[in-house]
């Protein structure tokens, strides 16, 4: 979907953006889903106040996902992890650069930001994420 086909982009209900969130997972490279399996996926308009204020941002719409967790390179049997990776896609501000960016569909960027975030659970680096993304295309 292009900009120019949705009167209202806000029409791309939560609904809908966690299937596509879903597809742009399953799209992933079979090694890449198999170590990400646990690594729950959440959507949410906005980050909450307290995710703003840690990045010192003031914009809700500056952050359109986050990693939250202990990377697989930084994980181990004597480091117990209380809580399960996560990775939060922010609905608005993904939406909002959508539409500024009028150049690519919804699903791409979604899958762009879900690549960025998981990337950030097996440590990659932004070169790192860029090759996967080429490599889906």
């Amino acid at each position: 979907m292009y900009p120019h086909q949705i009167p209202d982009p806000l029409a791309i209900t939560s609904a809908d953006f966690e299937r596509m969130a879903m597809r742009a997972f399953e799209a992933l490279p079979e090694p890449m889903r198999a170590l990400s399996r646990d690594v729950e996926i959440f959507i949410a308009d906005f980050a909450a106040q307290d995710v703003l204020d840690e990045f010192e941002m003031t914009d809700p719409y500056e952050l359109t996902g986050l990693y939250s967790g202990v990377d697989l390179t930084q994980k181990s049997v004597t480091h117990p992890q209380t809580f399960p990776d996560r990775v939060f896609l922010y609905r608005l501000p993904i939406l909002s650069e959508w539409v500024a960016r009028g150049d690519e569909t919804i699903e791409h960027l979604i899958q762009h930001v879900l690549i960025h975030e998981i990337g950030h659970h097996f440590g990659l680096s932004d070169e790192d994420m860029h090759a996967i993304e080429d490599g889906l295309r």
